[in-house]
């Protein structure tokens, strides 16, 4: 009887399980075998290693990399903004609510559509910069994407503005949850502004900021190529090509070169583990702390 109760849970849990098994663990399995064949239709010969090895050789991959090594330079960024206004929301000055949903609308936007606006707003004619000359900033008045130098780092404003929004309403939502108490203590005690967020509010929302900066990295590595695709295209040149765009391109673009994108997806896809799995457990180690 015993045994049949600790089954019952999971015979509920099986018709779901089995889904999840099949939507994700095949796709998974499937791009690891094809990573390690020369594709021609629907699958080709054992060639081993040899597409890691074009990967590995390849300076374009090499670039995409380092992009995408550069666009994780913006999880502290937004962190830091996010916590920041929703600390001063939370403060509720006037027209706080107001202000909460302006800054929660950008995320809201589906990419695409942030994608046309911004790479219309930002052409070396477009609104920001006619607007940048009619009060005099000529100077100011760059080609924010079509310079090799100052199009990834557009790109990444772009991803900042929209995705602060989410850290914003998470922080503001745990911040709602803490015991006002600890804060009217700290003021009592003559505690600043800053030396409030820093000693009662970073520790009560540690958790919180963690989950946030796993979401961050995972955006940064593998959920940037709608903005990169719709505002560059990859360029100018390579200038903003990423691993996700490299994927496409041999995936799509050269379709005789599947087992190629196969290859720089189980790269990602290790990449990406690499970053989680000790996040992962430093929250786990962080939420034990916390329950001690």
């Amino acid at each position: 009887m015993l045994r049949t109760a600790r089954l019952t849970p999971w015979l509920y849990l099986a018709p779901m399980l089995l889904v999840l098994i099949f939507t994700f663990g095949y796709p998974l399995v499937a791009i690891f075998d094809f990573s390690l064949r020369r594709i021609r239709g629907i699958s080709g010969p054992f060639i081993g290693l040899e597409n890691y090895r074009q990967v590995i050789k390849d300076d374009v991959f090499h670039e995409a990399v380092v992009h995408n090594g550069i666009l994780l330079l913006a999880v502290p960024i937004m962190t830091f903004i996010a916590l920041i206004l929703a600390v001063l929301l939370f403060d509720r000055p006037r027209g706080w609510q107001a202000y909460r949903s302006l800054l929660y609308v950008p995320f809201i936007l589906a990419t695409p559509v942030v994608g046309v606006i911004f790479s219309n707003m930002l052409q070396l004619n477009g609104v920001v910069n006619e607007g940048l000359r009619s009060i005099g900033l000529d100077v100011l008045a760059l080609d924010w994407i079509g310079s090799p130098r100052l199009a990834l780092w557009t790109i990444m404003g772009v991803v900042i503005w929209r995705e602060v929004g989410f850290g914003i309403v998470l922080f503001l939502a745990r911040l709602m949850s803490i015991n006002e108490d600890l804060l009217d203590a700290a003021r009592v005690d003559g505690a600043s502004w800053w030396q409030r967020l820093w000693h009662v509010i970073v520790p009560q929302t540690k958790s919180v900021i963690e989950f946030f900066i796993v979401v961050s990295i995972i955006t940064m590595l593998a959920w940037v190529f709608a903005y990169v695709y719709v505002i560059t295209h990859g360029g100018p040149g390579t200038a903003t090509m990423v691993m996700e765009l490299y994927i496409y391109n041999f995936a799509f673009r050269m379709s005789q070169l599947p087992g190629i994108a196969s290859a720089v997806a189980v790269i990602l896809f290790l990449v990406t583990l690499a970053f989680m799995v000790p996040l992962f457990r430093l929250r786990s180690a962080s939420e034990m702390e916390e329950m001690s």
